[in-house]
């Protein structure tokens, strides 16, 4: 039986690749396997992956024939992976030694169906610690019980899917899988349906990823339309809490993290291309005419005067247009 599936993404990472495999060399186990999915790379990867099945303990190779974006390619490992636990590590990021042996260990002992862990993120040769937000190491809880409070960074703001491991039963309950398609923010819907809808989680400070900040393909360092997939992704998030049972208590915070993160695009509009910057604005706007007006206006209220004001102006522009149309 295999213990443990690791799902690796990769799409055109071929100078990174060659240290994420050798960092799985370092954490495999006869029981362990590594799907390796291969998201129709256009550079020397599938190469370079086609040697690691061959060469690499418990190695899986599947290659898409039309590039998906990481959340297809996350749900092809998802539909491959046989093991009783499920964890997920990027094409350009790296982990420690032995580092899934202790992190199943300790899911294992707690019982949990799933566990956060700290990592430490990567920034040319500058190496820093990024930990969960939430204090309590080591314990199990309800993970719906830390999704507030609405004006503090919470479990559910580091949405990192690598940086924790889970059991099989969340994928048997549809709740492991990402939004097809989406080419950004997809740990976002993700992390939130995982704290609504699953029953115990715990925090660990097991810091053995190493998340590699500004590489030049990353959608993040990419200022092109597919950056705007995080409407798309946070709308899901509103529509799901809005139809939760404590939706009145909920719906407050996932509104405020998505005007915060809106905002901060919009303070970031410079290095969108301009046709994608005159979207980014329209569809802004139109997001928040969608949201719950009362909890929109109560969310601007609770922030600080400039993310508030730059959010402001886009939904005055925005209705002022529709008057004078």
């Amino acid at each position: 039986m295999v213990k443990l599936s690791v799902i690796v993404p990769f799409y055109n990472v071929q100078t990174y690749a060659p240290d994420t495999l050798r960092s799985l060399r370092a954490n495999a186990r006869e029981d362990f396997e590594f799907i390796l999915v291969d998201d129709c790379a256009t550079d020397g990867t599938p190469e370079i992956l086609e040697r690691a099945e061959r060469d690499l303990p418990g190695a899986v190779y599947v290659r898409h024939e039309k590039n998906g974006g990481l959340a297809t390619a996350r749900n092809t490992g998802l539909d491959n992976a046989t093991g009783e636990y499920i964890a997920f590590l990027d094409g350009d990021d790296w982990l420690a030694p032995g580092y899934y042996a202790q992190l199943l260990a300790a899911i294992e002992d707690l019982g949990c169906d799933f566990v956060r862990t700290d990592h430490v993120q990567c920034t040319a040769r500058a190496r820093s610690i990024t930990r969960v937000p939430h204090g309590r190491r080591n314990e199990v809880m309800n993970p719906r019980d830390v999704i507030l409070p609405a004006d503090r960074s919470t479990s559910v703001d580091y949405p990192y899917a690598w940086a924790g491991m889970y059991h099989r039963r969340l994928v048997d309950e549809g709740l492991l899988h990402f939004t097809h398609g989406l080419r950004t923010a997809e740990d976002r819907p993700w992390i939130w349906r995982l704290h609504r809808e699953a029953r115990s989680f715990a925090v660990l400070g097991l810091a053995g990823v190493f998340y590699r900040r500004g590489v030049s393909s990353s959608l993040t360092q990419i200022g092109d339309v597919r950056q705007l997939d995080f409407i798309r992704a946070f709308d899901q998030v509103i529509e799901e809490t809005a139809r939760d049972r404590d939706a009145d208590a909920l719906l407050p915070k996932a509104v405020r993290t998505y005007c915060a993160i809106i905002s901060h695009h919009l303070g970031n509009i410079e290095r969108f291309e301009p046709q994608v910057a005159r979207k980014l604005r329209s569809m802004s706007a139109a997001a928040m005419k969608r949201m719950p007006q009362d909890v929109l206006k109560d969310a601007l209220d609770s922030m600080d005067y400039e993310r508030a004001a730059r959010l402001r102006r886009v939904k005055r522009r925005s209705a002022g247009a529709e008057v004078a149309a």
